[in-house]
């Protein structure tokens, strides 16, 4: 592309794996990691569609695939299910506290059991603190770890982003022996009041792909707008 002022280089990446669904072939557009990214221009990005892991600001561009829809929630006009509703119900006494993206052991420790138990052998099930860091952390970003606990200890842990139109939700992890609180779902609930709280328009949920059943549950969440076209649709169906 041709560079303006201050504005990062995109290219696009060589054909590889597809992350998401096995046996295909993808590539990627990728913001020039040499380019640190303030919160305007990062907003920029993630409302057209782009998605972070680590320091890497990203977006699928496959030829022949468009499997990989961005998605988001506008909060205002969010209406729970029954079942959401209920779930809202069932953690309603946790507390959810405010923490600094830096390292901490205990988070660490509920992340590789999180991974032990839903991600062994998939490269994501690694000791190294380091790698852990770099996956959830980019530079010269308002990002916020926030603890879910009950009255004894760590129940998950909702990495998010703050962007100027919304809360990015980057990563979840949760204690693997709790699963019949439904942590997953409680942690977009708890988020998507939060960005309402914070008078923001949008929960930005990353990618849906209807092909993966590890993203379908995106959809749950209703209404829900997915960039499609070069624009922010509803999403029907």
């Amino acid at each position: 592309m041709t560079r303006q002022q201050n504005t990062p280089e995109i290219y696009l990446s060589m054909p590889h794996p597809c992350s998401y669904l096995p046996g295909r072939t993808a590539t990627t557009l990728f913001v020039d990691p040499r380019h640190i990214l303030n919160d305007e221009e990062f907003g920029r990005f993630m409302s057209s569609g782009f998605r972070r892991s680590g320091d890497l600001v990203y977006r699928p561009h496959c030829q022949d695939c468009q499997a990989c829809v961005p998605v988001r929630v506008p909060v205002r006009d969010f209406r729970p299910t029954r079942s959401q509703r209920r779930n809202f119900r069932r953690n309603e006494a946790l507390s959810v506290i405010d923490r600094p993206a830096v390292f901490s052991r205990e988070h660490f420790d509920l992340y590789r059991r999180y991974q032990a138990s839903r991600h062994r052998g998939e490269g994501m099930d690694d000791p190294d603190p380091a790698k852990y860091m770099n996956f959830l952390i980019g530079q010269g970003l308002d990002t916020r770890f926030y603890e879910i606990r009950d009255s004894y200890r760590l129940l998950a842990v909702a990495v998010v982003d703050h962007l100027p139109d919304g809360l990015s939700a980057v990563y979840t992890f949760y204690d693997p022996m709790e699963t019949a609180r439904g942590l997953g779902v409680y942690s977009v609930l708890w988020e998507i009041e939060q960005t309402r709280q914070l008078r923001l328009p949008y929960l930005y949920l990353g990618y849906w792909i209807r092909e993966s059943r590890k993203m379908a549950y995106k959809t749950a969440f209703r209404p829900i707008e997915a960039y499609v076209g070069g624009r922010w649709q509803r999403l029907i169906g």
